[in-house]
């Protein structure tokens, strides 16, 4: 590389006394909003420079430069600016003035302005912005941001270490004194005006939704005892900055201490004291009902769950995160994610027991529900109780549709089980033999689970435990990855779970270990992704296109032998006389983030002469006819002969064709169409007498494929047969209703067969 020749410097020294600084345009600008107004979409618009947060002054600031700055934070544009600090007077450095954007940069950088900290405003002169909420395409969530100190100093991570010995053999650990970490070193916290809205904050970061106070005098005791011991004075006093953050001051409403305000030891030089109080602050925090001590008393402010919970998390691989729905009305509906933000979210994630809202997600990134759209616009201060109890707008007529569902990722407690499980054999981080840590004999011993009755529940279990997302496989032979030579045994057999648990050390299982197969080849295994599918029936479909047909015995050859009719059928004189079937279609669709997919390849497809084709799943659906009651009266069943995409929405390409023997499957956002006049697409109901049913259809019923969401793979009808015509009316998945909606329901409609 050449030197540049003296004229060169001179003009490029000449630039950097222009408008346009040399400074800014090396290097990205870093933007928030803060203040009172709602979080993220509007506030005082902040700049960091040389480490320091500080604030633009309002001269000649347009709409112009609202964009610039609502686009470089993320949002599509800007709806409005506000002038003489709306939004609050900030402190420090103004460092931004008379800034002029041409409306096409894509930082606040690239624009032209006085020069840094050359103003001749006062902080009332602070400028505020309102960005429009809807997020630009490659933004994908809002989280905290790090909390930065005068100088820029970073906060990686909060802690409550146990100041008891008792307490630190325990998990989730609930009251001890706050540490931050900076530049990988664990620091206290002074105590200096520390109130109980900071310890709900940090309560809420740790993953608890509540906080109660701490017996103060005694831990100033303790703390006196230790000041006595010379020893422990010396390394107390030799220890540089160990209060780094001497002071703390909270709302209580945020989810993060990123919010609030933060002030960090004095600087060298300075002689006041970092922390004059001489103490760190303890913090007590009161864990959600999944995350209490098995053995421990309930303690005071204990958070219990009521009768029916009015807000769930659906379709989340971990615990505490999902995607938000809210039951009004007796029925289950979402949340649009217009003005959805960390504060409403974490309202949303204390009512549940967990603590603050860590990540708020937009656009349905954790898949899309059914039925109605609730709420948008969702406004919580942050002291509310209840999502219920925040002003929102009805969604009906908003322009929401489902693909603006808004999810939440909630702060859990740690309760160290990721600790208590690994893989290994595997060809990546994501796959091979299950191995656990368990008690045995009173000493802690790793080794392998027995594969006997592992299915994709307990995967699923173990897949979460890790980290790593949902299952796709559960594998019971394992003969061709290694396990670790400290695993040499199976310290785990009989496990069953339900698919709720967070360990698999919480799930069933056998007392002494008994495993038919022993160590080895049959150890369980599991396959992890970050992503699945999720099938939904489209139940309006199927009760608008519901009737009986009685279908002659000699064009049902090819469906009796797939056992597609009853079983009464075996004995009639074939070909003469007919079957009644109940016939409708079916649309079934792929709502999740990854396309379903048959289990096995094309090697393993079973082939059907008589209607010449193959069947990918011999199971993939069950049709069957109950009783108010519950009990089965009538069954059918439909094998994925051809599981394709037989419609996508504009703009999607459709990926799955089983024609000529092509790749079968279900792309995300697209849907598989069986329709009425297909043979097995029906129920059988030669045999079933006159009255009210529930006619039921289970997708994917004996979970051969992982799903991102089990829970709506149901749908549910109600049923009126009078002997010569069919009604379904209500249709709807089976998790749609309240529990308690369903179970009027059924009583209403036993008390009207009682007066007929």
């Amino acid at each position: 590389m050449q030197p540049l020749p003296p004229a060169c410097f001179l003009i490029l020294l000449w630039l950097c006394q222009a408008p346009l600084s040399c400074q800014q345009s090396l290097g990205s600008l870093k933007l928030r909003l803060v203040g009172p107004g709602s979080q993220p979409e509007e506030g005082r618009l902040e700049v960091l420079h040389e480490h320091q947060w500080g604030t633009v002054c309002d001269d000649d600031f347009s709409l112009q430069e609202a964009n610039v700055a609502c686009r470089q934070l993320g949002f599509e544009s800007a709806l409005t600016w506000a002038h003489s600090a709306k939004y609050g007077q900030g402190e420090g450095h103004i460092w931004m003035d008379n800034v002029h954007c041409v409306g096409t940069e894509s930082s606040l950088a690239e624009c032209r302005f006085n020069g840094w900290g050359i103003s001749d405003c006062s902080h009332s002169e602070d400028v505020g912005v309102v960005c429009h909420p809807q997020r630009l395409p490659g933004y994908r969530s809002e989280r905290p941001s790090q909390i930065l100190g005068p100088q820029g100093q970073r906060l990686e991570e909060v802690r409550i270490k146990p100041v008891l010995a008792s307490a630190k053999r325990r998990s989730p650990i609930l009251e001890g004194a706050v540490e931050v970490k900076y530049e990988g070193h664990w620091r206290q916290v002074c105590d200096q005006g520390w109130t109980m809205n900071n310890s709900r904050v940090v309560c809420g970061m740790l993953g608890f939704p509540s906080e109660m106070p701490v017996n103060t005098p005694f831990y100033r005791k303790l703390w006196n005892m230790k000041m006595k011991d010379p020893k422990s004075r010396l390394r107390s006093l030799t220890k540089k900055n160990s209060f780094w953050i001497h002071r703390v001051n909270c709302l209580g409403t945020e989810p993060h201490m990123a919010k609030c305000q933060v002030q960090v030891s004095p600087p060298k030089g300075k002689l006041q004291p970092a922390c004059p109080t001489g103490i760190h602050a303890v913090v007590s925090c009161v864990a959600g009902p999944r995350f209490r001590h098995p053995k421990g008393k309930p303690r005071q402010k204990e958070v219990s769950p009521s009768k029916e919970t009015q807000v769930r998390l659906r379709a989340g691989a971990q615990v505490g995160e999902g995607r938000v729905e809210v039951l009004m009305n007796g029925q289950w509906g979402t949340v649009c994610d217009h003005k959805w933000n960390l504060i409403s979210a974490s309202v949303l994630c204390r009512q549940l027991g967990y603590g603050s809202a860590r990540e708020v997600l937009f656009g349905a990134q954790l898949g899309q529900g059914l039925g109605p759209i609730h709420l948008r616009e969702v406004r919580c201060s942050g002291y509310e109780r209840l999502l219920s109890d925040c002003p929102a707008h009805d969604a009906a007529q908003s322009g929401c549709q489902h693909e603006n569902d808004a999810a939440v990722r909630c702060n859990i407690p740690n309760m160290d089980f990721q600790q208590q499980i690994r893989l290994a054999g595997g060809r990546s981080p994501e796959e091979g033999v299950v191995e656990v840590l368990v008690e045995m004999n009173g000493t802690l011993q790793w080794g392998a689970v027995c594969s006997d009755l592992w299915g994709l529940n307990e995967a699923m279990v173990a897949c979460r435990q890790l980290g790593m997302g949902f299952a796709s496989h559960a594998i019971q032979d394992t003969w061709y990855w290694q396990g670790t030579a400290g695993a040499g045994k199976v310290v785990m057999s009989g496990v069953r779970c339900s698919g709720t648990e967070m360990a698999l050390q919480q799930c069933q299982r056998h007392g002494p270990v008994h495993c038919s197969h022993g160590v080895g080849r049959f150890s369980a295994g599991v396959t992890c992704t970050d992503s699945a599918p999720d099938l939904v029936m489209n139940a309006q479909l199927v009760q608008e296109t519901a009737y009986l047909e009685d279908r002659p015995l000699s064009l049902l050859y090819c469906a009796h032998e797939e056992n597609c009719l009853s079983k009464s059928a075996d004995h009639m004189e074939w070909p003469y006389g007919h079957r009644r079937l109940l016939r409708f279609s079916s649309q079934i669709h792929n709502l999740g983030r990854a396309d379903f997919r048959p289990k096995t390849g094309r090697h393993s497809w079973i082939w059907h002469q008589c209607h010449r084709h193959y069947h990918s799943i011999e199971v993939f659906t069950h049709y069957d006819l109950l009783t108010l009651n519950g009990s089965k009266v009538a069954e059918g069943h439909k094998a994925s002969f051809c599981l394709e995409d037989t419609n996508c929405p504009t703009g999607l390409q459709r990926r799955y064709a089983c024609a000529n023997f092509g790749e079968q499957g279900v792309t995300v956002g697209c849907w598989d169409t069986y329709r009425h006049d297909i043979d097995c697409q029906w129920v059988d109901i030669t045999d079933v007498r006159p009255g009210d049913y529930i006619f039921q259809v289970v997708v994917n019923p004996k979970f051969e494929v992982a799903e991102s969401d089990f829970s709506n793979n149901m749908m549910r009808c109600r049923c009126k047969y009078d002997g010569h015509r069919v009604w379904l009316h209500g249709c709807h998945t089976g998790d749609a209703y309240g529990a308690n909606t369903e179970i009027v329901e059924q009583q209403q409609q036993r008390l009207m067969n009682n007066l007929i």
